[in-house]
């Protein structure tokens, strides 16, 4: 007898073997909550916080209640059927929501009402309960078989409830501090970083959309754009600002003209340039995969109904391809949303100055304050594309 029949055979729930993700999750959320401290307390910006565990931020009543919360998430998992998926669904919402309900709890434990610049700050046992939390949403998102939609309208109304807590009861909290003193540069911040995502994007898809087009006219142009576009991927990001830095410094200095209409060795010309050229690859690859797969019977159909070739194009053609064209417009979205952070480096603004300013001064939580929203927001363009694209496919595919 060999070793693997010697193994015992996982116990059969209602719905089939246990769901190993989930219980991999659960254990793993369970030794963060008493392994790894829960928040710091720091009397000011400049010292250095103290960590906290769990019992000492929430108590003990607290610190059961949240892990009675993650045991009957694994224990649901256990025994997994249609209905245990979607009491361990409520579960982890239900965790998500009570996750600023218990920095309350620890604000009001933990902070000296006679300190007013004492500051509550987030430790790592609670970024990875959250992390693992939306790893467990994904997990059953799949499991239940439900639309990318639904995930997004969770987790708004979740979000919802984090912002007004924040707002209305956590002014302890270090990271709203770090909000309230830079609210203005805040709002600047996102709408930079929005205008340069939407640009670059904006201009990616046109520019893939009319090569796209040329390669499939032209076979010779394929393997060219191909290749230099790949070589421009490989390159990395601060790289390419150094390398286009001095080249549009020269022509801002020597072409009025361009340096009239905002041409500059930095700011959004260079940071834009950039950009477009690393959202290129993802936008043509997709352009020219979803046109070429649409199926050749499909297209003689149409011919044989008296189509003609823009016809079979702009009815046919682009309609059957538009779901995996909009998936390569979801992924350079979100490459895009990632790397404009780097653009603040040479002067285009953007979410990425608090990121860069935070590594200066040693200040995490200015970090997070740049770091959360570009992380907020490609989790909204991937889900409201993917739905989207998931949406149009022939037969609404879940």
């Amino acid at each position: 007898m060999s070793l693997l029949d010697a193994l015992p055979t996982p116990r059969l729930g209602r719905g089939g073997y246990p769901n190993a993700v989930l219980i991999s999750l659960s254990v793993v959320m369970l030794a963060a909550v008493w392994g790894v401290d829960t928040v710091s307390v720091a009397p000011n910006r400049i010292v250095q916080g103290e960590s906290v565990n769990v019992q000492g931020a929430f108590g003990w009543p607290g610190a059961v209640l949240v892990s009675l919360l993650v045991i009957a998430l694994g224990s649901l998992a256990y025994q997994p059927s249609r209905t245990h998926y979607w009491a361990a669904l409520g579960v982890v919402v239900l965790l998500l929501t009570l996750m600023p309900f218990g920095l309350m709890v620890a604000s009001h434990f933990l902070i000296d009402p006679e300190l007013p610049q004492a500051r509550l700050g987030i430790g790592g046992g609670y970024w990875v309960v959250l992390f693992i939390s939306l790893l467990g949403i994904v997990e059953l998102r799949l499991r239940l078989g439900l639309k990318r939609l639904w995930p997004v309208l969770i987790l708004s109304g979740v979000g919802l409830i984090w912002w007004l807590c924040a707002w209305l009861w956590l002014s302890d909290l270090a990271l709203v501090q770090e909000f309230k003193a830079r609210d203005h540069q805040f709002i600047q911040a996102i709408r930079q970083h929005i205008f340069l995502v939407s640009t670059a994007v904006s201009m990616s898809v046109v520019m893939g959309t009319l090569l796209a087009l040329l390669m499939r006219r032209f076979a010779r142009l394929q393997k060219v754009a191909f290749a230099l576009l790949n070589f421009l991927q490989t390159i990395p990001s601060l790289a390419l600002f150094g390398l286009l830095l001095a080249p549009l410094a020269w022509l801002a200095a020597n072409v009025p003209f361009l340096a009239k209409v905002g041409v500059s060795g930095i700011g959004n010309t260079l940071a834009l340039i950039a950009l477009v050229a690393y959202s290129l690859l993802p936008m043509v690859r997709n352009t020219y995969t979803a046109l070429e797969e649409v199926s050749p019977d499909t297209l003689e159909a149409a011919s044989a109904m008296g189509m003609h070739r823009i016809q079979r194009f702009w009815q046919v053609r682009l309609p059957l391809a538009l779901p995996v064209l909009l998936e390569g417009v979801r992924i350079t979205t979100v490459q895009a949303i990632g790397l404009t952070a780097v653009a603040a480096l040479i002067g285009a603004g953007g979410l990425g100055t608090f990121i860069f300013q935070g590594l200066g001064q040693a200040a995490m939580d200015m970090v997070l304050l740049g770091a959360l929203p570009i992380l907020i927001l490609a989790l909204l363009v991937d889900a409201g594309l993917g739905a989207l694209a998931e949406a149009l496919r022939p037969g609404g595919v879940q």
